[in-house]
């Protein structure tokens, strides 16, 4: 056999892999907010519209909830060697932040 034993499991990839799901999450967040930025500047017709600006508005305020929320994940599976579950709080609002951003970017595209 040529790989390790399953009894000898590193516990310390979970969190890595998990942190770094995080970040890819975080950086995609923030995608999507600049791009709803570059919508709402250059909307139809090139005019700026105020329900554009409004739902431009509301993807950077789901952005930085999302962004907050992410970091306070990060720094917990940073702080220990076997860190606690993620709360059913904690994952309902980073749901929400994320459908709420899907349906701003919708508003906007539309």
């Amino acid at each position: 056999m040529s790989g390790p034993s399953p009894s000898r499991r590193d516990p310390g990839l979970q969190p890595e892999r998990t942190r770094l799901a995080w970040r890819r999450a975080t950086l995609s967040s923030t995608v999507t907010a600049v791009l709803a930025v570059k919508a709402a500047v250059h909307g139809a017709g090139g005019r700026t519209s105020a329900a554009g600006i409004v739902a431009c508005a509301l993807c950077w305020v789901l952005w930085l909830a999302f962004l907050l929320l992410a970091h306070r994940r990060i720094r917990s599976l940073a702080a220990v060697a076997t860190p606690a579950p993620l709360a059913p709080r904690h994952a309902t609002s980073v749901v929400l932040c994320t459908v709420a951003t899907a349906a701003c970017a919708v508003a906007l595209v539309i």
